[in-house]
C-alpha cells in the first residue's frame, strides 16, 4: 500500500472527547471515526487489525472442533420470552417492532438464538458434542457509552456455544476453550490473566474472565504472587477474619453529634475502623436488604445480589430508610432494627465490643456483640477483597491490579436448554437436557486493549501478529529519484516475500512521515536516505525498543523476517 493512497487521516491534536489512551490514539492515527455515541466506523487500518484478530480466533476455535456459522442480529421476542429474559434484561436491550407490530431486538447476546436453532435439529446423543461459533456485531444500549471501543453500543464479538451430553462433556469443552483463549491472547502478544469471575446476566456457574493487565482497566482483579490464584474482586471469596477474644462489656449508648461517617465516629471515640460495624441499606426487587460489614471493609454488591437472588440492587435513599426502617442515614445499626432481611458478613460475627449506629440521630451503640445483641437473617461472605488479604488458596497476601476484560468462558449447564426444552435422546432412548457452555471474546475490545497495553508518548506499538502492516518504508527525500526507486524496490520485495509493507511516497517532510509511522505503530521502520545510496546500507528501527539496526541493501530480507518473528 502506498501511503499517498492510504485512507488514514491522522490528527496532531487529541480530541477532547477521548478519555483513555486507546481512544485517543485510534482517533489520532486515523483508525476509527465516531458516527454516534458508542458507535464507530472502522477505518482501513483498524479493519486490518480486526481481521487479523478474527483469523487468530478462527484458527484456535477450529482447532478445538468449533464450526463457524452466522446468526441473525435481529431476534424475535418469542425466544427471549421463553427464557424469561425479555422482561428482565433491562434497558440495555435495543427493542424494535416491525410493520406488523411484532417485537424484535438487536442481539445483545445469542444464547436464546443458538439454543432454539440446535433444539430444532439435534435429536440424538450421536450428534453431540457440538461447538458452534460466530463473529459478528452485538448491540447494547449502554447508559453512558465511553472510552471509545471499550464501552460501545455496537461492538464486534466472537461467541461460541458448546452442547454436550453431560457435565463431564461440558468440563472437557470448557477446558478446551480455556486453552484456546490462552493461545489466542498469547498469539495477540498480550499480557493477561485468567481470573475467576461472576456469571452476571448470562447466568450459569463456573466462569473465568480473561483480563488484559492495564492501568486503565475498568475491572479490579486480585492475584496471588505465590500460587496460581486470580479472581475478579467481585468474585474473590474470603474466610472470616479471626479476632482475639475480649471480655464482653455492657451495651451502652453514647452521644455522637454529627458523626455520619466511619472516619467521624472513629475520630470522636478514639477507636480504629475495625471496631465499627458499618450498616448499609439496599433497595432490591426482593425488598429492602440491610448489610453489615466491618468498618474498614466494603460490601461486595455482586456477592450480596447473588445471595439475595435479586435482579436489581442499589443503595436506598433517605426516604426509604426512614419509612422502611424508622432509622436515620448515618446512624443506622443492627441492634433493634426492624428489617425483613439482615445480612452480616462473617467477619462481623467475630467482632467484640464494637460500635454501630443506634438508629437515632446523633447516637451510637458501644460494646456491641453480635451473638448477644442482634441476630442476622443470613451470615455469609459479603465483603470486597482488598490488597494483602489472605489468598483463598494458600493464605499468603494477595496483590491487586487493573484489568480490561477481553474474553469470558461460562458453564451454563442446563439454564437455557431447560428453559427452551433443548433435549436429545440418550443411548437408552431417554430424553435428556443438553448441557451448555458459552464462550465470548470481544474482538474490537481486544484491539483497544492491545493499544492500552502497547503504547508510548509517540503512539501505538503493535505486536507484529496483529499490526495493520509490518513495515513502513520511508525515503528521506521524495524528490530524490534514487531514494524513491530503492524504497519502491524494497517495498515490492517485502510484499512479495509475505511481509506486509507500506511505502510512504508522500511529498512530505521526513519529520511528518516519522511522526505518522510512530503514531500508527508499524513494528519496523525502514529508512532510505543518502547513506543508503552512498553506502548500500538501510536503516531499520524497531518501534517497540527504539533499537536501530543497519543491513546491507542486498541482504536485508531474512534479517527483517527474523526481527518480526521476535515481535
Amino acid at each position: 500500500m502506498l501511503v499517498s493512497q492510504l485512507y488514514a487521516p491522522t490528527l496532531r491534536e487529541t480530541p477532547a472527547e477521548a478519555e483513555i489512551v486507546s481512544h485517543q490514539l485510534m482517533l489520532r492515527s486515523g483508525m476509527i471515526r465516531k458516527a454516534a455515541g458508542g458507535v464507530y466506523t472502522y477505518m482501513p487500518l483498524a479493519l486490518r487489525v480486526l481481521r487479523k484478530i478474527e483469523n487468530i480466533v478462527r484458527q484456535e476455535m477450529d482447532a478445538k472442533g468449533g464450526q463457524e456459522l452466522l446468526m441473525p442480529i435481529i431476534q424475535p421476542a418469542e425466544m427471549w420470552q421463553e427464557t424469561g429474559r425479555w422482561d428482565v434484561y433491562g434497558d440495555e436491550m435495543f427493542r424494535l417492532k416491525d410493520r406488523h407490530n411484532r417485537d424484535f431486538c438487536l442481539g445483545p447476546t445469542h444464547e436464546e438464538m443458538i439454543t432454539t436453532l440446535v433444539r430444532s435439529d439435534v435429536r440424538s446423543y450421536r450428534q453431540l458434542p457440538l461447538k458452534l461459533y460466530q463473529i459478528q456485531n452485538k448491540y447494547r444500549d449502554e447508559r453512558r457509552p465511553r472510552f471509545g471501543l471499550m464501552r460501545g453500543r455496537e461492538f464486534i464479538m466472537k461467541d461460541l456455544y458448546s452442547f454436550d451430553k453431560d457435565e463431564d462433556g461440558l468440563a472437557k469443552s470448557y477446558d478446551q476453550m480455556y486453552e484456546a483463549y490462552t493461545a489466542i491472547f498469547n498469539r495477540c502478544g498480550l499480557t493477561f490473566r485468567a481470573v475467576e469471575a461472576d456469571g452476571g446476566a448470562i447466568g450459569g456457574s463456573g466462569t473465568h474472565e480473561f483480563m488484559v493487565i492495564a492501568d486503565s482497566g475498568e475491572a479490579a482483579i486480585v492475584y496471588c504472587p505465590s500460587c496460581e490464584y486470580a479472581a475478579n474482586v467481585e468474585k474473590a471469596e474470603l474466610e472470616a477474619i479471626s479476632i482475639p477474644k475480649e471480655e464482653l462489656k455492657t451495651l451502652s449508648i453514647v452521644d455522637t453529634p454529627g458523626t455520619k461517617s466511619i472516619e467521624a465516629v472513629t475520630t470522636l471515640l478514639g477507636i480504629t475502623a475495625d471496631k465499627v460495624i458499618k450498616t448499609l441499606v439496599y433497595n432490591t426487587d426482593k425488598g429492602v436488604v440491610v448489610a453489615l460489614v466491618r468498618g474498614d471493609h466494603e460490601v461486595n454488591e455482586i456477592k450480596l445480589q447473588n445471595l439475595v437472588d435479586c435482579l436489581t440492587i442499589e443503595l436506598a435513599d433517605e426516604k426509604t430508610i426512614v419509612e422502611t426502617l424508622g432509622s436515620i442515614p448515618g446512624f443506622i445499626g443492627p441492634v433493634g432494627i426492624k428489617t425483613p432481611m439482615l445480612i452480616a458478613d462473617s467477619t462481623v460475627m467475630n467482632q467484640y465490643n464494637a460500635v454501630c449506629g443506634a438508629n437515632t440521630s446523633d447516637k451510637h451503640y458501644c460494646n456491641v456483640n453480635a451473638k448477644r445483641d442482634f441476630s442476622p437473617t443470613i451470615i455469609a461472605d459479603i465483603r470486597l477483597i482488598q490488597e494483602n488479604d489472605p489468598c483463598p488458596h494458600c493464605s499468603l497476601p494477595v496483590k491487586t491490579a487493573r484489568g480490561i476484560e477481553v474474553g469470558q468462558v461460562f458453564k451454563l449447564h442446563t439454564k437455557y436448554s431447560n428453559a427452551l426444552k433443548a433435549t436429545y435422546l440418550d443411548m437408552n432412548g431417554r430424553e435428556q437436557l443438553m448441557v451448555m457452555g458459552c464462550y465470548g471474546i470481544g474482538v474490537s475490545r481486544t484491539m483497544a486493549a492491545t493499544i492500552e497495553q502497547n503504547n508510548d508518548e509517540y503512539g501505538i506499538i503493535w505486536p507484529a501478529a496483529i499490526a495493520p502492516y509490518h513495515v513502513v518504508i520511508v525515503p528521506i527525500s521524495s524528490k530524490d529519484e534514487a531514494q524513491m526507486s530503492l524504497a519502491n524496490s524494497i517495498y515490492k520485495t517485502l510484499n512479495a516475500s509475505g511481509i506486509e509493507a507500506v511505502f510512504d511516497d508522500r511529498n512530505e517532510r521526513p519529520g511528518v512521515k516519522f511522526k505518522d509511522a510512530d503514531l500508527i505503530g508499524y513494528p519496523l521502520k525502514v529508512t532510505v536516505g543518502p547513506k543508503t545510496i552512498n553506502e548500500n546500507i538501510i536503516e531499520v528501527k524497531v518501534r517497540r525498543t527504539g533499537e536501530v539496526l543497519y543491513f546491507d541493501v542486498n541482504n536485508y530480507l531474512e534479517e527483517i523476517k527474523s526481527l518480526l518473528a521476535r515481535l
